[in-house]
């Protein structure tokens, strides 16, 4: 299989480094191929804007959207964006490795998002969910938090995780296509000593590994849908 791994954490020595460094070693040596966008050593631009294009639909005024959609009919996207969505289409998996921070996304790589998932390449015309572009493809979330299980629950401070994550797991992922697989979820990183740590990267192993025998979250279809986009009765 081809892994796909979008990694945004700044120092190369944290644990999210090392996940991704693991990650890389345990999929290769079991025959699968790997490539990792290490989004702060590429020094990768999270700012969207008329820098996405090399082509111009309108010089006057910046519609971001139509602006994707024009650069779709011409091949008008930036090398570095036509990069990262030439990635997208190659990989069977896509893995985002990130720090939780503020609840979301690091800003680099909701950045990456907003410019590589351009409209007319990505998604539009219908292509959406069920019908999205990356359909038949996995996606998985697997990032660190600063706190410990217990405040990212129903009953937690912080609230239940997978609330916090759905924007990502649904709104993006799912959004275009992606069959979402369970997040793997390292916590409180920083507080936790080299055994644990060792045993992480053990289940990480184990999750990679059974990419293909992990059901995916399930979610409403769009036949659930009305015309209105309300479930239906």
């Amino acid at each position: 299989m081809k892994f796909f791994i979008v990694h945004a954490h700044p120092e190369p020595n944290s644990f999210n480094g090392t996940l991704t460094r693991y990650a890389k070693e345990v999929l290769k040596a079991t025959g699968h191929e790997v490539i990792i966008s290490d989004l702060y050593a590429m020094q990768f631009n999270p700012v969207s804007d008329q820098r996405n294009f090399t082509s111009q639909k309108d010089p006057n005024y910046f519609r971001q959207q139509a602006e994707e959609m024009y650069a779709t009919e011409v091949n008008g996207f930036a090398p570095d964006i036509k990069a990262e969505m030439e990635k997208l289409d190659w990989c069977d998996v896509l893995i985002f490795q990130f720090p939780l921070w503020w609840f979301g996304l690091p800003g680099i790589l909701k950045g990456w998002v907003d410019r590589v998932f351009a409209m007319g390449r990505i998604y539009g015309g219908g292509r959406f969910y069920d019908n999205g572009v990356f359909q038949g493809k996995k996606a998985m979330l697997s990032l660190t938090t600063g706190g410990p299980l217990t405040m990212y629950t129903e009953i937690g401070i912080n609230g239940d995780i997978h609330t916090i994550l759905y924007p990502i797991n649904h709104g993006i992922f799912r959004f275009v296509g992606f069959d979402v697989l369970p997040p793997f979820i390292v916590w409180n990183a920083s507080r936790i000593g080299d055994e644990r740590r060792q045993a992480y990267l053990e289940e990480y192993k184990q999750r990679l590994l059974m990419v293909n025998a992990t059901s995916p979250i399930v979610y409403p279809s769009l036949a659930d849908f009305d015309e209105d986009f309300q479930l239906k009765q």
